[in-house]
């Protein structure tokens, strides 16, 4: 059972609650957290103060006041007005994670909201009853304001919602679970709009799904290493620390370990005195894009247990503030450096392609077929990785650079944090194919250059793609790349890489 307070949050226990894993409730201590800082708003309503969205309008219309018999109204029409996205909805496993951070973040106690707002919020996600929430529409100025008004919309009714995968009006889903309506009190529509879910639910399940990659890749490019006959001095310890850069370090610990007991690999002038770059300097490349992933870790890990509403309750000591943490900008600079790691590890990829390939730089049959000239191989399997760089290239400008103000220019600079987070989506999802097909094309080559020779570790994992992917013979070329993808997306790869010794 996962216990939300606003502080202890994991990104694994956000994984885990976004493929429905788990039992969440909040606790003891952030109900109290809850209570005290709801006590602080209910004083602020009771003595007529002024304080911004709860007895004034929003952005620009900050300057009205709103009489007491409409407050209520003010947030209900919060979520209506803002609830204006647009674009593809966003896939069951972010709107779950939305649910869990938002949730948090309200727990935290400094959104002055009712309990039973956020045990609502718990109770869809126990009962796989999930807002639909377009993409689009978040500019990541007073956080993911258009998405996180959709995420609550189904609270008054309105919007639709998928219930257990079934797509349907928000009101009969929730009256399928027994529930109805919710009426909101002040400030609950600003709290619940208010904030970086959507950027920081998209970030985190990338970050995940990031770190695989990389370890993957490392397990990837040991099979084109070998079926090169290339030169592992390079990856020695004492080479690679006289350099400390922790990413390398690791990246060339775990290649070591890969290429352990090869019979593949050559010594410094037993074929050429050095390999290219695209081999010699994978813990560099792939180093760097590690050290990426643990900073954009360091940077969620913070986020998701942080307040990002505005303003913020503060019980201790009875005041209400206006600030900034709703701004975006931490995530969107995070995101786009996280892009351009992942678009330099699959250019990195994509060049030890090229070199499987050629002929000239492999030593290898060309384009890797057994019957060259009636048979094109898989030299097109090279196009497509190119293609697919060079989109993740362009992919890789980052959005944070970009600003349109707002809301009659009170969002003067806004950090276009969604669009780093769902262009991160798209270079991730390229990242993958480009590995899958460097995986395809180094099986074939390590077929030529000679199986039984792989070391133990690539062994295994040569024999688990082999059990789905048999040696290339001009089958439609895409069919292959795509099990290759599916292999490393699914872990099939990594795992058969870390199995104990062979059998």
């Amino acid at each position: 059972m996962l216990e939300i307070d606003g502080h202890h949050l994991t990104l694994e226990d956000v994984g885990a609650a976004a493929e429905g894993q788990g039992a969440i409730r909040l606790s003891a201590q952030a109900a109290k957290q809850m209570k005290d800082s709801r006590a602080v708003v209910e004083r602020a309503l009771k003595e007529n103060q002024a304080v911004y969205g709860v007895t004034t309008g929003f952005g620009d219309l900050a300057r009205i006041s709103i009489p007491p018999e409409d407050r209520q109204l003010l947030q209900e029409n919060l979520l209506k007005n803002h609830a204006a996205g647009v674009g593809e909805v966003l896939p069951d496993a972010v709107v779950r994670a939305m649910l869990l951070l938002r949730a948090n973040a309200l727990a935290k106690g400094h959104s002055g909201v009712s309990i039973g707002l956020v045990e609502r919020l718990l109770t869809w996600l126990r009962e796989d009853c999930l807002p639909i929430v377009p993409s689009q529409g978040s500019v990541g100025a007073s956080g993911d304001l258009a998405p996180l008004a959709h995420l609550a919309l189904p609270l008054l009714g309105l919007g639709e919602m998928r219930l257990r995968g079934v797509r349907m009006p928000a009101a009969q889903a929730q009256s399928a679970i027994g529930l109805g309506p919710l009426a909101l009190h002040a400030k609950e529509g600003l709290a619940l709009t208010n904030g970086t879910q959507l950027m920081a639910a998209l970030g985190t399940l990338a970050l995940l799904e990031a770190e695989r990659l990389l370890e993957t890749a490392d397990v990837v490019a040991s099979l084109s290493h070998q079926a090169l006959r290339s030169i592992p001095d390079a990856y020695a310890e004492h080479v690679v620390r006289a350099r400390p850069h922790p990413g390398a370090i690791r990246a060339a610990a775990h290649l070591r370990t890969l290429l352990a007991g090869s019979r593949l690999t050559t010594s410094p002038g037993q074929l050429r005195m050095q390999d290219a770059y695209s081999i010699r300097c994978i813990p560099q490349v792939h180093g760097a894009a590690r050290q990426v992933a643990s900073h954009v870790r360091g940077v969620l890990e913070i986020e998701v247990n942080s307040a990002t509403d505005n303003p913020l309750v503060f019980a201790e000591d009875g005041s209400v503030i206006s600030g900034g943490n709703f701004h975006g900008e931490p995530l969107a600079v995070a995101l786009d450096y996280l892009a351009i790691g992942l678009s330099e590890m699959a250019s990195i990829s994509e060049r030890r392609v090229e070199r499987l390939v050629n002929p000239v730089l492999s030593g290898l049959p060309a384009f890797l077929t057994d019957a060259g000239g009636t048979s094109s191989g898989m030299m097109i399997a090279q196009y497509t990785a190119a293609a697919l760089v060079s989109h993740n290239k362009v992919l890789s400008h980052p959005a944070s650079v970009d600003s349109i103000p707002t809301s009659a220019n009170q969002e003067d600079l806004v950090s276009m944090g969604s669009i780093a987070a769902l262009k991160l989506q798209d270079v991730l999802r390229q990242s993958w194919q480009v590995l899958g097909i460097e995986l395809a094309v180094a099986c074939q080559a390590v077929d030529f250059a000679g199986v039984e020779d792989l070391s133990p570790a690539t062994r295994r994992v040569h024999r688990r793609v082999r059990r789905d992917l048999p040696h290339y013979q001009d089958t439609v070329l895409s069919q292959d790349l795509a099990v290759g993808a599916a292999l490393c997306r699914g872990g099939e790869v990594l795992s058969a890489s870390e199995e104990g010794n062979e059998r």
